[in-house]
């Protein structure tokens, strides 16, 4: 054999199986279970945080119970994949108990992060005062989060 033919065989036997292999580490599925199952919980470590910067005392995660449904693109659109029109919606209880919903808007990127926005009206404003009259970053107003793309 010419030794150009012997160094394509050569390359091409590296690369294929290079290739291959590749080929089977596809993106993580963005799909709704694996949002919800981030989402919750995501959004209950940050409304704890909020309480404690409001002084409301005896908020935890348990008394949040956060939890998530999420819908890609409305019923004639398949749920699943990335993309900025995933709508969740969110049940908790508040810091009084009072049960609350809010309708988050989640960019879900391929990478399995996302990041939400969630109903101001609710959740409040970018900033709030916290307990020591400073004006502070509202961990609830957005914030991002991933998902376990094995689960």
């Amino acid at each position: 054999m010419r030794p150009i033919v012997l160094i394509r065989a050569a390359l091409l036997a590296a690369v294929v199986p290079v290739t291959v292999g590749l080929a089977g580490c596809g993106s993580p599925t963005v799909t709704s279970p694996r949002l919800e199952a981030s989402l919750a919980p995501t959004f209950s470590n940050l409304y704890v945080e909020q309480a404690g910067l409001l002084g409301h005392a005896g908020v935890t995660r348990a008394s949040v119970g956060a939890s998530a449904a999420c819908d890609k693109g409305g019923p004639k659109v398949a749920d699943g994949g990335p993309g900025a029109d995933w709508i969740c919606m969110i049940h908790w209880r508040d810091e009084t108990g009072a049960a609350q919903d809010g309708k988050f808007e989640l960019q879900a990127r391929s990478n399995a992060c996302w990041t939400a926005a969630g109903p101001s009206k609710l959740i409040g404003l970018l900033t709030i005062t916290d307990t020591r009259g400073r004006d502070v970053t509202n961990p609830v107003f957005e914030f991002d989060g991933c998902f376990d793309p094995g689960a």
